[in-house]
């Protein structure tokens, strides 16, 4: 077979692994893959030589939607205060969506997905390195002054983590909302800043 046909059938396979997936609530691997298709193995491990690799297929699928949707806001022209919001908004309600069409299938992904986190950190990565695009556009304009892009990066991230983290949109659901997500951002693009405002204080805080 072609590179083009393996990769072909690659993104089939693991789409059909998936529709079993959500099908069965379990994980399949190349056997039960094969097994359900109706096909020989040997044409299944011609396509995915290793177990990891179904899996890494199986990912790649999952995440597609939501790269396509970050890919869709960093070629717009929008102002980065919005930009920024429809960054996360657009992937939270595409998350959501999924959780509330099929709550065991999406638990199930999260559930593979903390067990072979590795195979997601390339897609987190990529969404981190345009959050990285998206805050050097707001710092042009003056916004989250003083602040080493890292710096901002992770701030950000954590005060938005409930509505990227499919963990957390499966634990609090209805908590969530555009309306709040899009409060944070403004507060993040109004204050967020490098300078010490005195919430610490000049005294540590005591463990007891």
């Amino acid at each position: 077979m072609s590179e083009n046909e393996i990769e072909e059938l690659r993104s089939r396979f693991a789409r059909e692994a998936m529709a079993i997936m959500e099908r069965r609530g379990e994980e399949v691997n190349r056997a039960k893959l094969a097994s359900e298709l109706n096909i020989a193995r040997t044409r299944v491990e011609t396509v995915f030589p290793e177990e990891a690799d179904l899996l890494e297929a199986v990912t790649g699928e999952w995440f597609a939607p939501k790269l396509a949707v970050m890919d869709e806001v960093m070629a717009t022209d929008l102002p980065p205060r919005r930009k920024m919001y429809e960054f996360f908004a657009r992937r939270f309600l595409l998350l959501r969506d999924n959780f509330k069409h099929d709550p065991a299938s999406f638990k199930l992904y999260v559930e593979m997905g903390e067990r072979y986190f590795e195979y997601a950190q390339s897609y987190i990565d990529l969404a981190d390195h345009y959050l990285c695009e998206l805050i050097a556009q707001a710092q042009a304009e003056g916004h989250f002054a003083g602040l080493e892009i890292n710096q901002a990066l992770s701030l950000i991230n954590q005060a938005v983590l409930c509505y990227i983290q499919p963990y957390l949109i499966a634990m609090i659901d209805e908590r969530l909302t555009e309306a709040k997500l899009a409060a944070l951002i403004d507060a993040l693009f109004d204050g967020l800043q490098a300078r010490d405002s005195d919430a610490r204080g000049n005294q540590s805080i005591s463990s007891v």
